[in-house]
């Protein structure tokens, strides 16, 4: 197959802006963790970017199963810091260099690039890749070598540094003048000099070598002396300038784009090897577009997991499944026992799906969505004049006007501005639509009356210990809700519990 890209099988448009779900379920941080420090690569657009095609993820799937490999992995990560070390080289349009100094730096970056060219092609020829993207990107490898632009490129390269590296000089320095001069196989003293003063060594001395610094800019006097040189090889310097004429535009669109695509799957994988050493299991989801049986086990927040590891302290993993005609998680059960998290970790699963990554968790099979939408508390703005209700309103229309039958929808503790009979009432209607809709929706609620509204809610609930209901255990379990640590909840909430009233009324 033709190679153009180790992302995307098919063209598809970036996305530039942060999809509005990121913030809800704690994408932000977590893609922002991601690709720290490589900047240079702007990869967010990439981690905007959902995949509609069950094809396009297994592509990206098959490739990073590829990369899990330590060999493979090395072997890119070597490339890309040969090719980082390349556009440091590249001659800064914005600094005042000197014209020779300027060409040299393309040289030396064209050299680099060649080389890194080489050994890539040379350490992915023998490897066991599996993936048709990698396999592809391999034979693009070693078609571009053996073309003839490349060879040009290389050999012009190899010629003419060996043609500069042949430049002898000589630089005469007297009180305030410096004069550049042939060189005439004049006698080196140095080894003459050592020699002679080696029989007064009888310990370790210290070494005054000049250590220079590495800063690449040339003074004036530099730049004078490396002018007399080019006068003295007048061909060669003009070979040279030749040279960046010619291949001022040395870089193959191709591979630039590809050194940037696959840092794609080096930012997560080096994200997500923190969580493995801890214990924490990744997989590879199947995909679902016709559909919506789905479950998985042993996932979690990633987000929060992050968060945890960092504090070493423990994570729970919770498990979930949809089947038949069921689409909508109804979780209830006392405050700070996971409900959020659970819905967090429903949405973050099916959108790390939908870029081809590995998602959290032992196993799993996920829905391709269309769009998904977001639903969670937020103070009220005072800027737009609108109540916090007419607000929560708004933004539920929005989200039922632009959903479609293939959408997953989360809502967490919509409506709670509200007395309770109207947020009863309210919820019903809303629930009218989604089950119309049939979306995959998880609806994080404290009104027990949708726990049974149709065949296609399933009820789960944040459970506490047994012997202590205030003690949260965060496991979500599949069972009807008991009301008891709810209602506990709900008494402490609003300061009704029998202490509270105790202390309110003073007796």
């Amino acid at each position: 197959m033709a190679f153009s890209s180790i992302l995307f099988k098919n063209k598809t448009a970036l996305i530039s802006e942060t999809p509005a779900f990121f913030v809800d379920l704690n994408l932000v941080q977590v893609i922002n963790t991601v690709i720290h420090g490589k900047e240079q690569y702007n990869l967010k657009p990439f981690f905007n970017t959902c995949l509609r095609d069950p094809e396009a993820i297994v592509y990206r799937q098959e490739t990073m199963k590829d990369m899990e490999k330590d060999e493979l992995f090395n072997c890119l990560t070597a490339f890309a810091t040969r090719m980082y070390a390349m556009r440091q080289q590249l001659p800064n349009p914005k600094a005042n260099n000197y014209k020779y100094q300027d060409e040299r730096f393309l040289l030396d970056a064209v050299n680099t690039y060649s080389t890194a060219i080489h050994s890539l092609s040379g350490d992915l020829a023998p490897m066991n890749i599996k993936s048709s993207g990698l396999l592809a990107f391999r034979e693009y490898l070693v078609r571009y070598i053996q073309s003839p632009v490349f060879t040009s490129l290389f050999n012009d390269t190899q010629k003419l540094l060996t043609d500069l590296s042949s430049i002898k000089y000589c630089v005469l320095a007297k009180e305030l003048k410096v004069q550049v001069a042939s060189y005439r196989e004049e006698t080196d003293y140095s080894a003459e000099v050592e020699r002679t003063f080696e029989k007064f060594k009888r310990e370790a001395i210290k070494d005054y070598s000049m250590k220079f610094t590495p800063n690449l800019q040339m003074n004036h006097v530099e730049a004078s002396i490396l002018e007399g040189v080019a006068q003295l090889y007048p061909l060669v310097f003009q070979q040279l300038s030749d040279f960046c004429t010619k291949y001022a535009d040395f870089q193959d669109e191709t591979i630039i784009t590809f050194d940037r695509e696959i840092q794609f799957y080096i930012a997560w994988l080096e994200f997500i090897s923190k969580l493995k050493q801890s214990g924490l299991s990744f997989s590879y989801p199947e995909i679902t577009s016709n559909n919506k049986n789905i479950y998985s086990h042993e996932g979690f927040d990633v987000a929060l997991a992050y968060k945890l590891v960092k504090e070493n302290k423990p994570i729970v993993c919770n498990d979930f499944y949809l089947k038949n005609e069921e689409r909508i998680f109804i979780v209830s059960g006392p405050n700070q026992g996971g409900k959020t998290t659970f819905a967090r970790t429903f949405g973050q699963l099916h959108f790390l799906a939908a870029l081809g990554c590995l998602v959290p968790g032992r196993e799993a099979k996920l829905f391709l969505f269309d769009r998904l939408f977001t639903h969670f508390e937020k103070q009220e703005n005072i800027t737009n004049l609108r109540s916090k209700l007419e607000d929560d309103l708004i933004r539920i229309h929005n989200i039922v006007q632009q959903a479609t039958t293939n959408s997953i929808i989360i809502m967490n503790e919509i409506l709670s501005s509200t007395t309770l009979q109207d947020a009863v009432f309210l919820s019903k209607k809303l629930m009218e639509k989604i089950d119309r809709l049939d979306v995959l929706c998880v609806w994080v609620t404290f009104i027990d009356e949708l726990l049974s509204f149709s065949e296609k809610t399933v009820s789960v609930v944040s459970t506490v210990e047994p012997d202590n209901s205030t003690i949260r255990t965060f496991k979500i379990e599949r069972k009807p809700a008991d009301g008891l640590a709810f209602a506990l909840s709900i008494a402490e909430k609003y300061h009704v519990t029998y202490s509270a009233l105790r202390n309110r009324i003073k007796l």
